[in-house]
Parts: C-alpha cells; sequence; structure tokens
C-alpha cells in the first residue's frame, strides 16, 4: 500500500513516514512544501512531492496519483493566525479530500483534534474556537464523502518518547499523547480495515496500539 502523507514534514508526519518505512508492505509518499525538507525523506527511501497545500485541487490531486491512502496530518499550528487556521486546517483539508475523490484514493485518514463537536466550539477560549470550528467542518465534509475514511482525535500532544500503549475509544477522558504514538496509532489505524467509517480519541493508556485500534467498537 501506498500512503501519500500530508504534512509529512510536521512532527507527527515525520514518525509516521518513518514508520511507513519501517512497516511490511507499506511504502510513503511525503508531500512537502519545500525542497530543502526533501533529505530527511529521501534518507529514509521515502518518495518525495513538492506541493503547497494552499495551491490547487489539481496539483494535489495529481500528487495522490497512483496511492492508495492520504493520510492528513498538517495543522497551521498553535503560533500563526486565524487566517491561517481557517485555511490550513479547513480549506486545505476540505481540498485534500476533493482531490482523494478526483484522484480515486478511496482510503483517508484524518488526524483532527480531540473534540470537534458544536458544543466544544461553545466551550473552547475564544483564542481556541478558530481551531476547534475549522476541525469540526473539516470532519464533517469528510464524513459527508463515499471515501473510506477514518477520523483520529488524539488528546493534548507532547514531544515525549512514544510508549507504543494507548487508550482509545469512540469517547475517552481528557489526557495527553505523544505524537510518536499518534504516528503508531495512525499505522494501526491503516492496517486495519475494521476502521474505516470509525472515529475514535486517543490518548495516552495501558494497551498496545495494535490491541488498542483492533478494539475499537
Amino acid at each position: 500500500m501506498k500512503v501519500l502523507i500530508i504534512g509529512a514534514n510536521g512532527q507527527v508526519g515525520k514518525h509516521f513516514t518513518r514508520f511507513v518505512q519501517e512497516s511490511d508492505g507499506l511504502e510513503a509518499r511525503a508531500m512537502i512544501r519545500k525542497e530543502e525538507q526533501k533529505s530527511y525523506f529521501e534518507d529514509l527511501g521515502a518518495e518525495t512531492v513538492l506541493v503547497d497545500l494552499e495551491g490547487e485541487i489539481d496539483d494535489i490531486a495529481k500528487a495522490a496519483e497512483g496511492v492508495d491512502a492520504i493520510v492528513f496530518t498538517a495543522g497551521s499550528g498553535p503560533k500563526t493566525g486565524d487566517d491561517k487556521t481557517m485555511m490550513i486546517d479547513l480549506d486545505a483539508a476540505v481540498k485534500t479530500i476533493k482531490a482523494a475523490e478526483k484522484a480515486g484514493v478511496k482510503r483517508y485518514v484524518m488526524v483532527s483534534s480531540f473534540d470537534t463537536t458544536r458544543e466544544e466550539i461553545q466551550n473552547a477560549p475564544d483564542s481556541f474556537k478558530p481551531y476547534v470550528a475549522a476541525k469540526h467542518y473539516a470532519d464533517e465534509w469528510l464524513r459527508g464523502t463515499n471515501l473510506d475514511f477514518t477520523i483520529v482525535h488524539p488528546g493534548g500532544l507532547t514531544n515525549d518518547e512514544g510508549t507504543g500503549k494507548v487508550k482509545a475509544d469512540v469517547t475517552v477522558d481528557r489526557g495527553e499523547i505523544s505524537r510518536e504514538d499518534v504516528a503508531r496509532v495512525l499505522l494501526a489505524t491503516l492496517e486495519n480495515d475494521s476502521t474505516i467509517g470509525k472515529e475514535f480519541q486517543v490518548i495516552n493508556g495501558d494497551t498496545a496500539v495494535d490491541e488498542a485500534i483492533q478494539s475499537l467498537k
């Protein structure tokens, strides 16, 4: 299975690309924005494509030609303004969904936010509301497609070393999870077709990633 990783140069994306390249049966195509970002992925033996997420749907669709799955790990980041939040976390996310449809790629995995419900938009601090709203509507758009989607809702992200153990369910208590373990969860999600059509929250826990993902209802 060849996987187009959108947001590959992000922290989750880099971990995920490495895990894909180390796995049996999966192969990464890293979508990056700058030429100077190539070396990390070339050292892993991963294919790269240069595409700006704020560009055209056709460019993203071309990058997706010949892949079997798309994983969206991109994000505007906490240091950008509301404008970038809307352009990356909403508009770009929707464009990649449309690109998947255009390129005939059925499998699509979205890395979302922990809680993207309408209630969470209302309850979030003012500075966080645009991000939650962007994720809410991107998730809604994906749910309305015929893609074989999975939506992953990770808890608060840390740069701690991953443990390989998590807690995953439709809803779990708020908590943290390392970016490395989010990447492990994405790998397990792709390797388990039972996750198609599902979405779940995931935080640090006591269950091995593969077992936690296989046990999702």
